[in-house]
């Protein structure tokens, strides 16, 4: 058995490691890490999780190292960059959800994470992508850096384009909308529910970090595959659940059927990206709601005749593989695990 942990245990991405660890045939559940939850157990924290491990959640210091064989952190950015110096070389794996290490650029990372102060020699060790891309690089990695939740579903989108086709992304706008749980459980006066309920909340109009990682991303990738990637985001009243919608103006024509099919061939083989058409289903897809509580991205390329742009959605479960699942994926790669292994939960729905 692999023995995992787990730091930020109470927050909403903990808990959904917590779920998916306990049910994983390969992991056993050793540790769990906090701070304003010390002495809680799980079921303390998470009401959907009745469990009794005899783990409760322990202040983070080096000396449970020696008990775990990889760390999940589902902790703030400024913690992660400290954990990460803490843990770094005394745990074979690290898999870190938050930002910290995302930005490989100096000098973007400094823009977009201000408060976030990390040591250059670790970000330079970080393995950071979505697995369907960089899974190869994962095994046998010490440090890895997931993707947020919309630069999962954009970068998931925008890769048959740039890297599959060979296109030059001139220019992509993006417009996000996510639930209330991508703002984590921070208390925040617009979250309430009098203000939250029936919203369409523009709270990054004109800017996102999640666009300025996809585009750091793809410019070391492929040099030249992208111009301009900016995003507008837009918080809505589910729960769980994004949908990216990604307008994006290329250097050459290309028709809606060679399109799809490059998409299909570009994700062949690769089980949680499921390329569908818009109209093959009961309500058009991709819709958050037909991912709910899975590990998938669904994702659809049409091509706009009037605004000569290429339109691509992309919609997932923001804890599960915008976060927490694709946190598992990472590790089942990197201990030479199939992919799939306790991540084959079908969408609940309706939820």
């Amino acid at each position: 058995m692999i023995r995992a942990g787990v730091v930020g245990a109470s927050g909403l991405a903990g808990g959904e490691l917590i779920r998916l660890i306990i049910q994983h045939p390969d992991l056993e559940l050793t540790f769990l890490g906090g701070s304003s939850s010390v002495g809680k157990r799980p079921a303390q924290l998470h009401p959907g999780l009745r469990i009794d491990h005899g783990l409760t959640v322990r202040p983070v210091t080096d000396d449970f190292a020696d008990h775990v064989d990889v760390i999940f952190l589902a902790t703030p950015a400024p913690v992660s960059a400290e954990l990460v110096a803490l843990l770094a070389d005394r745990v074979p794996a690290v898999i870190d959800l938050s930002g910290a290490f995302r930005i490989r650029t100096p000098e973007l990372h400094d823009r977009w994470y201000p408060k976030v102060k990390r040591r250059a020699d670790l970000a330079d060790r970080f393995v950071y992508g979505v697995p369907e891309l960089v899974g190869d690089q994962f095994a046998d990695a010490a440090l890895i850096s997931l993707p947020g939740c919309y630069a999962t579903a954009i970068t998931l989108g925008l890769a048959p384009l740039a890297l599959g086709l060979g296109l030059e992304l001139r220019t992509v706008l993006v417009d996000g909308k996510s639930g209330s749980s991508g703002g984590g459980l921070k208390l925040r006066t617009a979250d309430l529910h009098p203000f939250r309920s029936g919203a369409i909340a523009p709270y990054a109009p004109t800017g996102h970090r999640h666009a300025a990682e996809v585009g750091d991303f793809l410019k070391r990738t492929r040099p030249g595959a992208i111009g301009s990637l900016t995003m507008s985001a837009y918080g809505v009243s589910h729960v769980r659940g994004l949908l990216a919608s990604s307008y994006v103006f290329t250097d050459r024509a290309v028709d809606e059927r060679e399109l799809l099919r490059a998409y299909l061939r570009f994700y062949k083989g690769h089980r949680f990206v499921r390329v569908r058409r818009h109209t093959e289903t009961l309500i058009p897809v991709p819709d958050p709601q037909a991912v709910l509580g899975s590990n998938f991205c669904d994702v659809t390329v049409l091509h706009d005749d009037e605004g000569d742009r290429i339109v691509v959605l992309a919609a997932l479960d923001n804890l599960v593989k915008g976060a927490a699942g694709q946190a598992v994926q990472a590790m089942n790669l990197r201990f030479g695990l199939p992919e799939e292994t306790g991540l084959t939960t079908q969408p609940v729905m309706p939820a």
